[in-house]
């Protein structure tokens, strides 16, 4: 908990010089109020799940309770499954504005990103346009808060910003992004964006589809991985696409890797296609999404915001958004 603050600290000393009066707003969350810790459940020692208030979904667990990791001599444990809050994406206005560190803004110097941006509809062009920034933070928040101390299962690393957008050439340039992304040309038709309507349908009901990796549910399409976003009906939806967008990128570039699974389960492993079905999304900014709706206040990656939606976006101070993911997690709890 020390050394995650000391980190905040720091970065707060760096940002704070930059900060310009009404052009960031934001807060850091309390970890107490403002997460929704049923979000973690179910939990489950091999296939058999042990807790689950309020019917949180799941994918499937590996089914022997037993498991072992390599050493000699061959070390024993029992196999465990929870999602574990680990990552947080924001998706501000302005760039270098950081709303989870209390709205801050960076000095830049005088670099100059592309800016945020969005049309309003005309007769000649119906729909809205947007573009946003997007921020990926390391945020192991149960390992930060000490809840477990040194738990073999709990990612082990302090709080940190580990990506940000707008010192990436390919989220403003759709053509850059796409030779870097050269299978957004795959998807780019009209059959593989109507088989987004049924992920969409299956991640409001269930989870999303397994076999359409290039949808991203009920906000659109995955490709290609930047910041424009063509079809803009409000800041959650588009929010929602770019974190899921940030994440897949961070899947491709080998810095998010999977943490689930019957072979992850003596520590990840990399995987280039983000598995959507293995994260759950919570907002935390603007308003903490803490009301439970059929026992529930997360939301599977592409799931309809129709339901919870509401209210979470108003003008000026509620036009940034960050959201906490919770990753699945299969581990070797070793004896």
């Amino acid at each position: 908990m020390m050394r995650s603050c000391l980190a905040l600290l720091l970065a707060w000393m760096l940002l704070l010089p930059g900060a310009q009066a009404g052009s960031c707003e934001g807060k850091f969350p309390n970890p107490v109020t403002d997460i929704c810790w049923r979000c973690v459940l179910p939990l489950s020692i091999g296939s058999a799940r042990i807790a689950n208030i309020g019917g949180q979904s799941d994918i499937d667990n590996p089914g022997n309770p037993l498991c072992s990791c390599g050493g000699f001599p061959p070390k024993v444990g029992v196999s465990l499954g929870f999602w574990e809050p680990a990552v947080l994406a924001e998706v501000p206005r302005q760039p270098f504005c950081f709303p989870i560190l209390g709205g801050v803004q960076m000095n830049t110097g005088g670099y100059k990103p592309t800016q945020h941006s969005r049309s309003t509809p005309t007769p000649a062009k119906p729909t809205s346009t947007a573009f946003y920034h997007a921020h990926h933070y390391t945020f192991p928040i149960l390992y930060a808060l000490g809840v477990v101390n040194d738990h073999p299962c709990l990612v082990q690393h302090s709080i940190d910003i580990g990506f940000m957008t707008e010192f990436d050439p390919s989220w403003n340039d759709p053509a850059l992004s796409s030779w870097i992304n050269p299978e957004a040309f795959l998807f780019a038709n009209p059959a593989s964006l109507a088989a987004c309507a049924g992920d969409c349908v299956a991640a409001s009901v269930d989870k999303p589809l397994p076999y359409t990796p290039w949808c991203a549910g009920c906000q659109g399409s995955l490709h290609p991985m930047q910041g424009f976003v063509p079809h803009h009906t409000g800041g959650i939806a588009t929010s929602l696409l770019l974190t899921q967008r940030l994440q897949a990128k961070m899947h491709k570039v080998g810095v998010a890797w999977q943490y689930h699974g019957s072979d992850a389960l003596c520590g990840p492993r990399p995987n280039l296609v983000m598995d959507r079905q293995a994260y759950k999304t919570q907002m935390l900014y603007p308003v903490p999404n803490t009301r439970k709706i059929n026992g529930k206040c997360c939301q599977n990656l592409g799931e309809s915001s129709i339901l919870w939606g509401s209210g979470k976006e108003y003008p000026i101070k509620g036009e940034d958004f960050a959201y906490l993911l919770f990753r699945k997690r299969n581990c070797c709890m070793l004896f």
